[in-house]
């Protein structure tokens, strides 16, 4: 870019590209991505790159100045058009290139836009797009031959792949509500084809988003999806983010499922066709997924947060089934191994369509007396040194054991604290479980005290 003091280095984030329209990201900057994307694919011996975008306004715009960087830069581009980021990854698998990116914004509000991208069959992230940023800044040059452009309709074979591989014991009446996020461009479809009634909330792709935020992590959310459970006669709510890589799921009775419970259920179905295999979770998930794990006869992996990094995992230790507690589940048996929230939400079905009363089942799955993700919030660079610091000098008596592999996690006897810094806003994120709400306290008074004695001056959220 010409101006470099517009260059927006702060959108590069650890796991995407992530910024507001126009003044972070619009079509000259994905112009520039475009052509410094070329240039990293010439050097990993990719010649094409597919390039997908979600239902945000700005969207379109940014696909199509991305394209052209990398067409500019000698590299074939192949446009899957309006879809979920799961499917860039399914074209990016079947397609055999490895290689694309979703043009999104994710679950973020309706003014941000963003990049997530993959390269050689691997998700960037961490020190690859800070690289990339460096690159991109620098001002690629494009090449002396430029790249063809294709169009390619990648939901009709998404379709046939997962109705051909999920197979549902009975119908089911289902609600689903895609929040205008452009999930609702797929999941209608795909739960009538696998033989559900489907009562729809929401699904119109609109990029302003004007009934509720896509993002079904916030309880807020879900409160359309659960009323209406509750007043028909469907058996349970399925909720998709803004990209449709995560899913929420709610019951008859209005209770919401979080995803390390989900995983529970996923992970006893898994270990019947792959006993003794490995089951990773991330630093956020309850105590209950390993004990879970083990009782089913798997082996729990607790691995860092972040989708990139928990695929990275997958990848290397060849695990059939992976999940965070921002509702990314990864399934490598019978998949790609990358996360989807529209696949998740069948496999789930497939499942519950075994029993007669799926709400029941949800709920008998364990879970402990838990807070939410509670952030403090603290300027630029604050978080990862206060957490360095209680890594080094924090005092955790009567933990049975502490992880230091994404933060500082003190697992007891009857519950968990956690205190890790995010890697995309300036904020701690803690978590606490207990086996009862006495526990819960207690392992907070501990956080508290080791916290305040770092940082007097902190505004502790618990």
């Amino acid at each position: 870019m010409s101006d470099q003091a517009k260059f927006p280095h702060a959108a590069f984030k650890a796991y995407d590209i992530r910024g507001v329209v126009p003044t972070a990201l619009n079509a000259d900057f994905a112009r520039q991505l475009g052509l410094g994307l070329a240039a990293r694919a010439h050097a990993c011996g990719v010649t094409t790159m597919v390039v997908g975008r979600d239902g945000r306004l700005s969207s379109p715009e940014l696909a199509g100045a991305l394209q052209q960087g990398m067409r500019e830069g000698g590299i074939n581009t192949i446009d899957v058009g309006e879809v979920p980021t799961p499917l860039v990854y399914f074209a990016a698998y079947t397609l055999k290139t490895g290689s694309g990116v979703a043009v999104t914004g994710s679950h973020n509000p309706p003014e941000y836009n963003g990049f997530k991208m993959m390269m050689g069959g691997q998700t960037l992230h961490g020190d690859a797009i800070l690289g990339l940023r460096d690159e991109v800044a620098a001002g690629p040059a494009t090449a002396a031959t430029a790249g063809t452009a294709s169009v390619v309709d990648i939901l009709t074979p998404y379709l046939a792949r997962v109705l051909g591989d999920i197979k549902l014991s009975r119908p089911m009446k289902i609600a689903i509500d895609c929040g205008n996020g452009v999930a609702a461009a797929v999941a209608p479809a795909l739960f009538r084809g696998l033989g559900c009634e489907v009562t729809e909330l929401f699904c119109t792709v609109d990029g302003t988003f004007p009934n509720h935020h896509p993002d079904p992590a916030d309880p807020h959310n879900l409160e359309d999806l659960i009323r209406c459970v509750q007043s028909t006669d469907c058996e349970i709510g399925l909720a998709f983010d803004g990209d449709g890589d995560r899913l929420g799921v709610v019951t008859k009775s209005g209770q919401i499922i979080w995803p390390d419970r989900q995983l529970i259920l996923y992970a006893r179905d898994v270990l019947q066709r792959c006993p003794g295999e490995t089951i990773i979770y991330d630093v956020k998930c309850s105590r209950h997924v390993a004990e879970q794990v083990r009782a089913a006869g798997g082996k729990p992996l607790m691995w860092q947060t972040g989708h990139s990094l928990i695929k990275a995992k997958l990848a290397e230790t060849g695990a059939p089934l992976a999940g965070e507690m921002s509702g990314h589940v990864f399934f490598k048996e019978r998949w790609f191994g990358f996360d989807d929230g529209l696949y998740t939400g069948a496999r789930l079905l497939e499942i519950l369509s075994r029993d007669a009363n799926p709400s029941a089942v949800l709920e008998a799955l364990p879970q402990g007396v838990s807070t939410p993700e509670l952030k403090l919030e603290m300027r630029e660079g604050e978080p990862h040194a206060l957490v360095k610091r209680l890594q080094d000098e924090g005092v955790f008596t009567g933990a049975q054991e502490i992880f230091k592999i994404d933060g500082l996690r003190a697992d007891y006897a009857d519950g968990f604290g956690l205190a890790r810094a995010s890697n995309t806003t300036p904020v701690v994120v803690l978590r606490f479980e207990g086996d009862t709400p006495e526990a819960l306290e207690r392992i907070k008074a501990v956080f508290r005290a080791q916290l305040l004695a770092l940082a007097p001056s902190a505004q502790l959220p618990f």
